[in-house]
C-alpha cells in the first residue's frame, strides 16, 4: 500500500466475499476490488430445505461456503449481522446459519467485517433505510451488471462485500 495524501490506496486487486446469512437461503457474492473499481466475480445462494434436520442444514451451509472460499480465494469477508426484529425464532435460526458460515471463514483464516443491514444499505445506497429494490439497483450499477443479481439473497451478499470495501477495519456499535 502507498501512503498518498493521508490515505492508503490499494495497489493490487483483492477478492472480497460477501455473505447474507439465512437458514433457508444463505446468499454469497464475490467481488474484485482494484483501487476504487469494483467488479462482480460470482454470486449464488446456498438453499437448505426445511425437510432436513437443523444439523444437516448447518453442515450444508458450512461446506458450501467453504467451497466458495476454496474456489475464489477471497482475502476478506463482509457478513451481515442478525437483525432481531419481532421474530426471535427466525433471528435465532439466522444466527445459527451465520455461525456455520463464520466457521468456514475462520477455517480459511479470513478477516471478517460484520455489518448491520442499515450499515450495508448506507454504504451501497447512501440511505440506511433503503428498500430492497434500491439495494439491488445500486449493486447492479456499482458492479456493472446487466441485470439485478438473483436471488435477492445473492444481491444482499454482494452488497455486504461492497460495504466491506468502505468500512473494513472500522468498528461500529
Amino acid at each position: 500500500m502507498n501512503l498518498e495524501s493521508g490515505a492508503y490506496l490499494l495497489d493490487a486487486a483483492r477478492i472480497i466475499l460477501g455473505i447474507d446469512p439465512g437458514l433457508a437461503h444463505t446468499g454469497w457474492g464475490v467481488i474484485e476490488q482494484c483501487g476504487s473499481r469494483l467488479g462482480c466475480v460470482a454470486y449464488g445462494c446456498v438453499a437448505t430445505p426445511p425437510s432436513q434436520s437443523l444439523a444437516e442444514r448447518l453442515l450444508k451451509i458450512h461446506h458450501q461456503v467453504g467451497a466458495v472460499i476454496e474456489r475464489f480465494r477471497p482475502t476478506c469477508v463482509g457478513i451481515e449481522t442478525v437483525w432481531f426484529g419481532n421474530n426471535v425464532t427466525a433471528a435465532f435460526a439466522t444466527g445459527q446459519a451465520r455461525g456455520a458460515a463464520l466457521v468456514a471463514c475462520a477455517e480459511m483464516g479470513l478477516s471478517v467485517g460484520e455489518y448491520s443491514p442499515s450499515q450495508i444499505k448506507l454504504a451501497v445506497v447512501g440511505e440506511g433505510t433503503a428498500e430492497k429494490e434500491q439495494v439491488q439497483y445500486m449493486v447492479r450499477h456499482l458492479l456493472g451488471l446487466s441485470r439485478d443479481p438473483e436471488p435477492d439473497h445473492a444481491a444482499d451478499a454482494l452488497a455486504a462485500a461492497i460495504c466491506h470495501t468502505t468500512h473494513e477495519g472500522k468498528v461500529f456499535a
